[in-house]
């Protein structure tokens, strides 16, 4: 059975900012059953992460072990949330929730689903998935528990607080008792900042000429 699939594609490389006009939103139709010869997953899309690194896959980089760039006239990719309509893979069966990498459409053939993630734990919505359980969340994690690893009373300073794994720092750095400054790049930032995501101090970044004389004044 074959059914429309509607992709984000990725019409070219770029310089500087993305733009709206980079991308092309186009319908192709996709088999919902996977071929014989494969191992792989077909899954429906239910949520699409977009992520700060997926600009630089928009540029086009000698060839290296970090990244894959975009490929021009196809789907770009990223993190999301997926149930599997159907599997060859001994490790998934249709129904599963899964989370890991996949393109920007509709349906995806995932043809080396070792990379997906069953999900086990549906009791907390599954766009969490997408954030705070998924790349976000664990690179805040990694960080924050298993890198620097503060004690409670200590300041914690947070550059790019507003982003989204600054914003999720900030929350453990709350929890663990800390006092906790971010800097951001505007005021409506700095402002939510304070008196949203409950920093004890902030400053726009491009306002201090002194990274030290700031720190010093708001953690004093």
């Amino acid at each position: 059975m074959e059914v429309s699939n509607k992709q984000v594609i990725y019409r070219d490389y770029i310089t500087g900012f993305p733009k709206e006009t980079d991308l092309v939103l186009n319908t192709s139709t996709i088999s919902l059953k996977v071929p014989e010869e494969s191992n792989g997953v077909l899954v429906k899309n239910l949520y699409l992460s977009c992520d700060p690194y997926m600009r630089i896959l928009m540029r086009k980089v000698p060839d290296n072990n970090l990244f894959t760039c975009y490929i021009p006239g196809s789907p770009i990719t990223g993190f999301g949330v997926a149930r599997v309509l159907d599997s060859r893979h001994p490790n998934f069966k249709e129904g599963d929730l899964v989370w890991g990498t996949t393109a920007w459409e509709e349906y995806s053939l995932i043809t080396t689903p070792e990379t997906l993630i069953k999900i086990e734990h549906t009791d907390v919505p599954l766009s969490y998935y997408t954030g705070i359980l998924s790349m976000p969340g664990m690179t805040a994690y990694a960080g924050f528990y298993e890198l620097c690893s503060p004690r409670k009373g200590e300041c914690v300073f947070i550059s790019s607080a507003f982003g989204t794994v600054g914003q999720i720092v900030g929350q453990f750095a709350k929890l663990t008792g800390c006092y906790v400054v971010g800097s951001a790049g505007s005021k409506e930032k700095v402002d939510l900042l304070k008196n949203k995501l409950g920093f004890d101090a902030a400053f726009n970044y491009k306002e201090e000429h002194d990274l030290d004389a700031a720190l010093k004044r708001l953690m004093a």
